[in-house]
């Protein structure tokens, strides 16, 4: 039983360091900002479109803001599905774990 876990911790932990190069994307809701972000929430890129210029500091805030939310709340919902899933097929017989 302890091997069965020490065996699911090591996969929960590869699985971890593979979720570094899955990237989404989020846009915001007008397309001029785009995020690129692992599925670990680490922003890698963040791209501005020329319309960029003609909002003012606080439109352009509450852009980035949302943008970056909704690009976090995706990375953490891909980060525990896959943690989920890896959980799923390592302890398939663990109360609690299905």
């Amino acid at each position: 039983m302890m091997e069965k876990l020490q065996q699911a911790q090591q996969e929960m932990e590869e699985r971890k360091t593979q979720l570094n190069h899955v990237l989404l994307d989020e846009k915001s809701p007008d397309g001029s900002i785009e995020v690129e972000i692992s599925a670990n929430a680490e922003i890698k890129k963040i791209n501005f479109s020329k319309e960029i210029a003609e909002y003012d500091a606080e439109e352009l805030e509450d852009l980035l803001i949302l943008t970056l939310n909704k690009a976090i709340e995706r990375a953490n919902t891909t980060k525990e599905q896959e943690l989920a899933r890896v959980a799923q097929s390592s302890m398939p017989n663990i109360p609690g774990f299905n």
